[in-house]
C-alpha cells in the first residue's frame, strides 16, 4: 500500500490537467467581471440618453407651442 502512494505521488501525468484548470477559471472570473463593469456603464449611459431626449422633447415643445406627445 506504501509503494501504490509513492508511485502516485511521483506521478505527475494530471499536472497539466490543473493548470488547464486554473487556466480556465482564472479566464471565466476575468470574463464575469469584465461584463459586469460594461453593463453597469451601459446602464448608466442608457439613461443619461433618456434624460437627454426627455430634456429635449419638452424643449422642443415648449418652443414650438405644440403640446409634448410624439406622432
Amino acid at each position: 500500500m506504501t509503494k501504490f502512494f509513492s508511485k502516485f505521488a511521483k506521478d505527475e501525468s494530471g499536472a497539466v490537467t490543473v493548470d488547464w484548470v486554473v487556466l480556465a477559471g482564472a479566464v471565466v472570473a476575468l470574463a464575469i467581471g469584465v461584463v459586469a463593469t460594461v453593463e453597469s456603464g451601459l446602464d448608466t449611459a442608457s439613461d443619461n440618453v433618456v434624460v437627454q431626449l426627455g430634456n429635449a422633447v419638452s424643449s422642443t415643445a415648449g418652443e414650438t407651442g405644440s403640446d409634448s406627445t410624439l406622432k
